[in-house]
């Protein structure tokens, strides 16, 4: 999927705002200056991710507030290594930007825990949510798929320090993001679990799975999950085990 083009001309004027400025101030500074705040690092991640990093109403950019810090810091650095260019915007902002700096942001969403919106309606055969829900909780043994829960948790709310939630994420994120890993153009370090797993699902077992999680309430507790209570079924090399 493609980004709207409304998103790229808001955010290349915003860029352009503050790029100069970002680019300016030395990456090995992680603590702020009169001309390098925190709020404005945060300037351009919120213009699309929302206040707080609570997501836009757009319903295409993924919520990082509450994320764990490490899955944060890793995607910056995916970026900004070159694992995720798909996304030029983003390339842009942080590909100057070093480990400390990128840490201090990442940490910074991570303690951010603010309500969710209400789940999306999604208009699919129920046919179509059942094999979501299973693909979810139990996976696809024929396919070598393990289920979302046995990896991201039971709640679907993520595991610190490493693995995202996956409850409250629009549908079309979803569904762009599962794309990228079965077009090769997301990676993670190696082994790249998600490609994988991306690259044994049908489009079909796409739709069905984001469909399902797109309608999910998030629980009230909706903190990461502090570990799993059994291994990991794949071995997965951005994940800290």
């Amino acid at each position: 999927m493609h980004m709207p083009d409304r998103f790229l001309l808001s955010c290349s004027i915003l860029l352009l705002a503050l790029g100069a400025t970002a680019h300016a101030q030395p990456p090995e500074a992680p603590h702020d200056t009169p001309h390098d705040t925190l709020a404005a690092r945060l300037a351009p991640c919120m213009s699309c991710h929302g206040k707080q990093g609570r997501a836009a109403s757009d319903g295409y950019y993924p919520r990082i507030a509450g994320k764990p810090a490490g899955y944060l810091y890793n995607q910056l650095r995916n970026f900004r290594d070159g694992r995720r260019r798909q996304y030029p915007l983003m390339v842009y902002m942080v590909q100057n930007l070093s480990d400390d700096y990128l840490k201090e942001i990442a940490q910074f969403f991570a303690q951010q825990h603010v309500p969710y919106p209400p789940p999306q309606t999604v208009e699919v055969p129920a046919a179509a949510l059942q094999r979501g829900q299973q693909l979810v909780t139990h996976g696809d043994a024929a396919l070598g798929v393990p289920a979302c829960a046995a990896c991201h948790g039971d709640a679907l709310t993520g595991v610190v320090p490493s693995i995202p939630g996956l409850v409250g994420l629009p549908r079309d994120y979803l569904n762009a993001q599962f794309g990228a890993w079965r077009d090769g153009v997301r990676h993670a370090f190696a082994p790249d679990c998600m490609a994988a797993i991306a690259r044994r699902l049908t489009p079909a077992d796409i739709s069905a799975a984001s469909a399902w999680l797109a309608t999910r309430t998030v629980p009230a507790d909706s903190a990461p999950a502090t570990q799993l209570d059994h291994p990991l079924p794949m071995h997965c090399g951005s994940v800290q085990q």
